[in-house]
């Protein structure tokens, strides 16, 4: 029986998703919890695979159930064996056909980004942080140039595992908000830091060190080594999944702490 998840997840406290020798991954909380209700081992398949310290507040996960459970188990049950950080809200039964990964047809990521001369407390492990002041209508030029579909080995990380560095960006926005900015991306898949590496070089622009075409030139490039840093994990989530109607997943709203870092 196979069975799909809507997680969300505060990744401050984990070393990403995947599993790994030393436990503390998401995967590795949420399949231990998953295995105490079926009572047999279960391994799972993600969306999104996240980083050391991104959260998710629609992270969508699918699991072959070794046994039947009502969907209240897969929720109620695992989220008492859950750490608190990490929440199951809502359990469906599909056909043997859905893939949380394959059958995806776009993902949302934000980030969230405070912008002041001193670092946030509150936020810290929930925001990015630049120091000086930045350029919202010149971050939002450049970014124009990074909607489509593009080669994107500029902005991917050296570890990334992806067969192909071509990717569509359907949408690219920036908001501010006083001294916060959001920076949200819909794609139909991401490469490895591609989303970090993308807030990098806008901030590169936003800062006044490069001129909005510079961005133009570092796709075209196709070469990681002439873009910027990569931005830091903690101002990054996975915010949602987009599958076809046929499925009729639920879709998930933003997750409180995201809409608190910007009120």
């Amino acid at each position: 029986m196979r069975k799909a998840l809507g997680l969300e997840y505060d990744g401050s406290g984990f070393f990403g998703w995947q599993t790994q020798p030393g436990g503390r991954t998401v995967q590795d909380a949420l399949e231990a919890a998953l295995g105490a209700i079926a009572g047999a081992p279960v391994a799972t398949v993600c969306a999104g695979r996240t980083d050391r310290g991104v959260h998710a507040t629609a992270q969508v996960v699918h699991f072959d159930a070794p046994v039947e459970r009502p969907e209240s188990a897969w929720v109620r049950g695992v989220n008492a064996r859950l750490p608190e950080t990490v929440a199951v809200l809502w359990a469906k039964t599909l056909s043997p056909e859905f893939h949380a990964r394959y059958s995806a047809r776009s993902r949302t990521y934000r980030y969230v980004l405070v912008n002041r001369p001193v670092r946030p407390a509150l936020a810290a492990r929930h925001a990015g942080w630049f120091h000086a002041p930045l350029d919202l209508a010149a971050m939002r030029a450049a970014a124009l140039v990074l909607i489509g579909e593009h080669d994107f080995s500029a902005f991917r990380s050296s570890e990334c595992q992806a067969k192909s560095p071509v990717r569509t960006l359907h949408c690219l926005t920036i908001e501010q908000r006083d001294a916060t900015f959001v920076f949200s991306l819909r794609a139909n898949a991401f490469l490895h830091h591609m989303v970090r590496n993308i807030v990098g070089a806008l901030v590169c622009v936003g800062k006044g060190k490069r001129a909005p075409q510079w961005l133009q030139e570092v796709r075209e490039s196709r070469d990681r080594a002439r873009s910027a840093p990569t931005f830091a994990p903690e101002g990054l989530y996975l915010t949602a999944v987009e599958y076809g109607a046929e499925w009729q997943l639920p879709v998930e709203g933003e997750a409180s702490r995201v809409a608190l870092l910007h009120a």
